[in-house]
């Protein structure tokens, strides 16, 4: 009578390979500290005007950003193109092409960008007589 061992010792080691490295792949995915603490601001900029005039136009858009949005936050950003909704005094819905800007800032700088923010937010308005420019904030954290 003979034995074939391979398939129960190849099987064996198979098991032993796996059961070291569950615990490792669970640690790891239980480790999310990745990266430092920072803060996430984005922004949300419309683009209809309350006199009729065209709505902001993407060229109008961008030679905002690169004057007011970029000197402010040089080390980087994202924007995104969005169609945002809202109701306005009237009580109708008001649809329009809308951008997103989100910023990624180190959260101990969290006081003095924030008051850069409220610069562009203030400048959009103004040049672009819009009611606000919408803005959210959350802790994160970052790696780059």
């Amino acid at each position: 009578m003979t034995f074939d061992t391979r398939g129960k010792v190849g099987g064996g080691v198979l098991l032993a390979l796996l059961g070291a490295g569950i615990p490792a792949l669970v640690g790891a995915a239980l480790h999310t500290d990745v990266g430092e603490p920072y803060q996430e601001t984005r922004l949300y900029f419309g683009t209809e005007r309350p006199d009729g005039r065209p709505a902001v136009g993407e060229r109008e858009f961008m030679g905002f950003l690169d004057r007011e949005i970029t000197p402010a936050f040089p080390e980087g950003l994202t924007v995104q193109d969005g169609h945002g909704q809202w109701r306005g005094r009237n009580g109708a819905i008001v649809r329009e092409v809308s951008y997103e800007v989100v910023l990624l800032y180190p959260e101990k700088e969290a006081d003095e960008r924030g008051m850069r923010v409220e610069r562009i937010r203030r400048a959009y308005e103004e040049r672009f007589q819009q009611d606000s420019v919408g803005r959210s904030d959350d802790q994160v954290t970052a790696e780059f």
